[in-house]
């Protein structure tokens, strides 16, 4: 059996209200499930097949990818989210004054990408592929 796509992403969030609305405003995720598992919220946001499972945990510190790296430890660097509306994305970006990080767009061979952090601070590659087409 092959895998068709991944499901789901699961983050730990400082907080569960704030995360589900910053997504809800970017990207159009909606809160499809949520509960308290073990005294912890946590929940699931949905935007067509994109998928995020989040738990509240407002004491864990969230390192930067750099000093992770330092200290030898695993990490994840940034997750994809893939727009098809770069016109849209673009005046999200503008009205919404999101910092872009490593000095704004980057241009890919077939693609264009935005690097951004959520509240939390877990850093997105927001993927605009041209033609909506995946190439290499």
């Amino acid at each position: 059996m092959l895998v068709s796509k991944l499901d789901h992403l699961n983050l730990s969030v400082r907080d569960f209200e704030e995360t589900v609305q910053w997504y809800n405003k970017l990207f159009d995720f909606t809160l499809v499930e949520q509960g308290i598992q073990d005294g912890v919220k946590w929940g699931v946001i949905r935007s067509n097949d994109a998928m995020l499972c989040i738990y509240e945990a407002p004491a864990l510190v969230l390192l930067d990818t750099l000093e992770m790296k330092k200290k030898g430890v695993h990490y994840l660097a940034h997750f994809g989210l893939r727009i098809t509306d770069k016109k849209l994305w673009e005046e999200i970006v503008e009205t919404e004054n999101l910092p872009l990080l490593y000095d704004g767009v980057i241009q890919w061979p077939h693609s264009l990408a935005w690097y951004i952090k959520d509240p939390t601070g877990w850093e997105i590659e927001v993927v605009y592929w041209e033609g909506n087409t995946i190439r290499f």
